[in-house]
């Protein structure tokens, strides 16, 4: 043992958008808004940068998430075009909402855990 507490779970404090360090503090201050500095254990937090990466797993899944059962709603039932949109439109907005901020978090965890820094050529 080092004497230094174990850290949390990445994908545990990344999906409950705690801190990858101590799993207490807030990692967001605002909805998609990466802290400075965790609120609990004074870890830099604002050197991360997951980048675009948290909105193409979202675009995956959520495309799959709803793109797939509406095709598969048109081709088995047909239904009026106002019908898909209605049922639909909701979910491509709700899914997307719901999955940005825990995929962020994970993503953000994940970089902590495995120490992922820019390439550099020194």
């Amino acid at each position: 043992m080092t004497g230094q507490p174990a850290r949390p779970n990445p994908i545990v404090s990344g999906l409950a958008a705690r801190c990858p360090n101590c799993g207490k503090g807030k990692l967001f201050s605002a909805f998609l808004t990466v802290a400075p500095v965790c609120d609990y254990c004074g870890f830099d937090l604002k050197s991360a940068d997951p980048g675009d990466g948290p909105a193409v797993f979202v675009m995956l899944i959520g495309g799959f998430l709803v793109v797939f059962p509406a095709l598969f709603f048109q081709v088995a039932y047909n239904p009026p075009v106002w019908v898909i949109l209605t049922l639909f439109l909701p979910l491509a907005v709700i899914v997307p909402l719901a999955l940005l901020r825990p995929v962020k978090g994970v993503l953000l965890a994940m970089q902590f855990h495995n120490k992922a820094s820019q390439a550099r050529h020194d």
